[in-house]
């Protein structure tokens, strides 16, 4: 982990804050930057940065969005693959799955996996919970499980336990992985499944989550940003992860740490 005290070990970029989808429990529905779109120009500046790292890490071009819907998403993709040390974490909710864009990711060489947020296997409660038709989706799933695609897939919902879920998955698609994830509270958006805060760091204080805006929100649960630690249109990269050094170096508990203090992800 000492390599990743000064560089992140993930880097999260929302290219354009959009989602098809208008999930009950994502703060997507009531964002002020909700239609922002990234510059190329700031988008190239990551990406050169980016270059610059010494370690391998892992790159999610997704915030609270859904990335398929930016047409600049594989061109992105490939060179982050291209000019940097960079594995892929692809997340998406699926109904902008087509064909041309499963190709395209299977063109991809660098994929750990495709996470696809499914959340429910029931039509109803499906369609109650992220607004968009269950048949449509699905129709997406059933054609790119058909085919030989190069790189792990994952379904998840959220809210545990579902095992109703991972069975329906397990039997529909047996060539994915099926997550059920617990529910957060995306710093006080919405009632988290667990209430009592760990006594433990964060993961998430080894990356870095850059909205549509260029602000660097505090962590993937800072849906809102309403917790910024910086701004990738005055500040590099490392300077915005550095600032947050002593988090990492310390390894306090998340109960030390303003903010994270109240989140139980």
């Amino acid at each position: 982990m000492a390599n990743y005290l000064d560089q992140p070990m993930e880097i999260s970029l929302e290219t354009i804050a959009l989602c098809n989808a208008a999930c009950t429990f994502c703060p997507y529905p009531t964002l002020d930057r909700k239609g922002e779109k990234m510059s190329d120009e700031l988008i190239d500046k990551i990406i050169d940065e980016m270059a610059t790292f010494e370690f391998p890490f892992h790159f999610a071009p997704f915030k609270v969005n859904e990335p398929l819907l930016d047409k600049r998403f594989i061109d992105i993709c490939r060179r982050v693959e291209d000019e940097t040390l960079a594995h892929l974490r692809i997340f998406t909710n699926g109904a902008a799955l087509t064909q041309r864009r499963i190709d395209e990711i299977a063109s991809l060489s660098q994929v750990t996996h495709l996470w696809i947020s499914l959340n429910s296997h029931i039509a109803e409660e499906y369609e109650e919970l992220m607004s968009m038709p269950f048949e449509k989706t699905t129709r997406r799933l059933d054609n790119l499980h058909s085919q030989d695609f190069p790189h792990p897939v994952v379904l998840s919902a959220v809210g545990t336990p579902n095992r109703a879920f991972v069975d329906y998955c397990q039997d529909r698609w047996p060539k994915f992985e099926t997550w059920v994830i617990e529910k957060a509270s995306w710093l006080g958006f919405t009632e988290a499944q667990r209430l009592e805060v760990p006594d433990t760091p964060c993961g998430r204080w080894w990356e870095l989550s850059i909205m549509a805006n260029g602000i660097v929100s505090l962590c993937c649960m800072d849906g809102e940003g309403r917790f910024p630690i910086g701004d990738i249109n005055k500040q590099s990269l490392l300077e915005v992860y550095r600032s947050t050094r002593e988090q990492r170096e310390k390894m306090m508990s998340r109960r030390e740490v303003p903010v994270c203090e109240t989140c139980t992800y």
